[in-house]
């Protein structure tokens, strides 16, 4: 099951037959979510507290009888319904509906419960800094936990420094959850799925169903309806997201507003293969980095009485420099607007303190300011949602190519940017490794492929073929000690490798030689591997096959060829990489008098020609890399969208570098692209046409 978002731009009033604009309809959907939020509401507030939380949880009523799983039966089992506000007349399935998301938050709130009940059971009160915890004391609070091992250290740390500002504000610690954090909401949208056909129905359109469906609810027609009268079908005929197959069976879906707008999140359902917990014999393995986000390569594990992971040890690259430099642009531009809009903050709350009226030229900067903000954070979500959503296609497509049925990750849900200086630590916060993994959840699930989340400690510190302690160096010629580089100080093994790809191959061995031990997350739906044993982590074992390369071969993915000389050179000279000038003259063989001797013949000088900018030093050419995906130029094809030059690191979705895959993405075609790539081209209009 995935979600998947649309759009909705107008409607038809069953009723009235009078046709809704995209304003109009936004602004009925707002009134019905207005209602819904306020009785929801209602309700959180009248029961948070830890009583009620945890009747909830119990999944028992007071008399005994099992509470059912959907949240509004469950709460109506309990008596705590919700009611309409006075003088307004709501539909019982609206009432349904408030009822769902109020029963969503106050199960979700119970497990934030036990954590913060945990932490103050276990509160050093001695201690000047709570962070600073002993082993033993980290310990105990790992044991007061009801699943100590599953909850992140960096959640606790949190849930640490919320408790800490409590006390400081108050003087005490708090009692619980209920009193530390106010009663949440229900969130401003509308959960169409605990409602039945009396209010909503959806279906696929009869003329197109591949392409489009219909959604009819029944919303008010003023803010406080007085009858049954006030409540109007409405039919909202919406294009379904390409991501939706014509199969896919669809659900009822969540109505919110964006920008003005209304947005469906369709639910919908698809069969695809069963992933494996254990049982892998290939996988793909990954490494998060910062100048390079995705570091990888294939690993497989040999059978016999003891199994050995065996690699090829040809990485593969994921470099979105261009993006991820535009994403700090954003962000220290979002952190300009911020800072001015909070210094004109001072100026307004300052003439209001002094009993002055606020200047207006600067109440409409401060209005500017944020809505320039609002839009900047905008531009940074579809930066980083796209950004994630290539990674994942990248490490998927890889797998894909490997015949691999799992992806291992490292799990950084406790890695925390402090104390690292302040661009890494700003660089480390604003990564986007929580959204690759979830994408990456719901791209490989279409193919049967599972993905664990592996521990990280030690993954770079070690080498991977004797599982000696690396030496870290800036550089392989360098002996200054550094980060990038790693250098094994075992001489027999005297591995010296780049630190990321150390890093992937004891990420990938270690979820194979552990995979007996991976558990589902029932939190995240997700396959992890709590803890590890030492002795099962053995080395990594490079065997690299003789033969031609065969990207297609099962046994040996990505073409893990010897790539021993034991032959001639190729004469193929690389395109616009070796100078076009002619080789030095020969010296003649003979001896003469001004030669002693006969001397060999010159050589044409390496390297690449010396190119003149043509308009601005700083300014490169489009293709500035074998595996740079961007936009082909004049001479490749004869599209007509020519992209401007721009410096590498510093541009956009033009220079992603990415190590090619050597698959081709299935990707079934809808009925749509058939029929268009079935149907006759349209002739092509020549200056003739154009001049009559």
């Amino acid at each position: 099951m995935a979600c998947a978002s649309a759009s909705a731009f107008r409607g038809l009033d069953a009723i009235t037959g009078d046709v809704l604009n995209a304003g109009v309809l936004a602004g009925r959907v707002g009134w019905l979510a207005d209602l819904v939020q306020a009785m929801c509401a209602e309700v959180t507030g009248a029961h948070w507290n830890r009583s009620d939380l945890a009747q909830l949880a119990s999944g028992q009523a007071p008399s005994g009888e099992k509470l059912p799983s959907n949240a509004w039966m469950a709460l109506r089992t309990l008596g705590w319904t919700a009611n309409a506000p006075q003088g307004v007349y709501v539909p019982d399935r609206v009432r349904r509906i408030a009822e769902e998301q109020a029963g969503r938050v106050l199960r979700s709130a119970w497990w934030r419960t036990e954590v913060t009940g945990a932490v103050l059971a276990t509160w050093p009160m001695g201690s000047p800094d709570p962070l600073k915890r002993g082993e033993a004391e980290w310990g105990a609070l790992r044991e007061a936990l009801p699943d100590g091992d599953a909850v992140a250290a960096s959640v606790l740390r949190a849930r640490t420094r919320q408790i800490d500002a409590f006390r400081i504000a108050h003087g005490r610690l708090p009692g619980d959850l209920c009193e530390l954090e106010a009663p949440p909401g229900g969130g401003y949208q509308v959960v169409l799925a605990a409602a039945d056909k009396q209010l909503a129905a959806l279906a696929r359109c009869e003329e197109d169903p591949a392409q489009y469906a219909a959604l009819t609810v029944r919303l008010p027609v003023r803010p406080d309806p007085r009858a049954r009268t006030d409540w109007h079908p409405v039919l909202i005929r919406f294009r379904l997201p390409p991501t939706i197959g014509h199969t896919d069976a669809l659900h009822m879906p969540t109505l919110r507003l964006s920008g003005g707008r209304l947005r469906l999140d369709v639910a919908h359902t698809a069969a695809v293969p069963k992933t494996r917990r254990n049982g892998h014999v290939r996988a793909v393995a990954f490494d998060y980095g910062l100048n390079t986000l995705l570091t990888g390569g294939v690993l497989t594990l040999s059978g016999g009485a003891q199994p050995t992971v065996l690699t090829n040890g040809r990485p593969v690259f994921f470099r979105p420099d261009g993006v991820l430099a535009k994403a700090d642009r954003l962000r220290l531009q979002a952190e300009q607007l911020w800072t001015k809009a909070e210094h004109l903050k001072t100026l307004i709350a300052g003439r209001t303190t002094c009993g002055l009226r606020p200047d207006a030229l600067t109440v409409v900067k401060l209005a500017v300011l944020r809505t320039e903000h609002a839009r900047v954070s905008r531009r940074r979500t579809r930066l980083n949602e796209q950004l994630a959503k290539a990674a994942a296609r990248f490490m998927v497509a890889h797998a894909l190519a490997a015949h691999a049925s799992v992806i291992y990750l490292e799990d950084l849900r406790d890695m925390e940017a402090r104390g690292k200086g302040r661009t890494l630590n700003t660089r480390l916060s604003t990564s986007v490794r929580g959204k690759i993994v979830s994408h990456i959840r719901h791209q490989a699930a279409k193919y049967g492929i599972a993905v664990v989340i592996v521990p990280a400690r030690g993954t770079s510190k070690y080498c991977p073929r004797c599982l000696s302690a690396f030496r870290h160096r800036t550089a392989p010629d360098r002996t200054a000690p550094g980060w990038k580089w790693a250098i094994c100080p075992n001489t027999a093994c005297a591995y010296s490798v780049d630190r990321d790809v150390a890093a992937w191959q004891r990420i990938g061995a270690r979820g194979l030689q552990h995979q007996h031990t991976t558990v589902l997350d029932r939190g995240s739906g997700t396959y992890v591997i709590r803890r590890t044993v030492q002795k099962l982590d053995l080395p990594v074992q490079h065997t690299p096959r003789p033969g031609p390369a065969t990207p297609t071969d099962p046994a040996e993915p990505y073409g893990s060829a010897d790539r021993t000389k034991a032959e001639p050179t190729r004469n193929r000279p690389v395109p616009r990489q070796r100078r076009r000038v002619p080789a030095p003259p020969a010296t003649p063989a003979t001896p003469t008098a001004h030669t002693a001797a006969a001397e060999p013949g010159g050589k044409r000088p390496a390297g690449r020609s010396p190119q003149q900018p043509t308009r601005h030093t700083q300014w490169r050419g489009r293709r500035q890399a074998p595996h740079t995906m961007s936009a082909p130029s004049r001479h490749q094809s004869h599209q007509r969208h020519q992209p401007t030059g721009a410096r590498l690191g510093a541009g956009f979705h033009l220079h992603v570098h990415a190590t090619p895959s050597p698959c081709v993405w299935p990707q079934p075609r809808s009925l749509f692209q058939r029929n268009r790539a079935e149907s006759p081209a349209p002739p092509r209009k020549t200056s003739a046409h154009l001049r009559r």
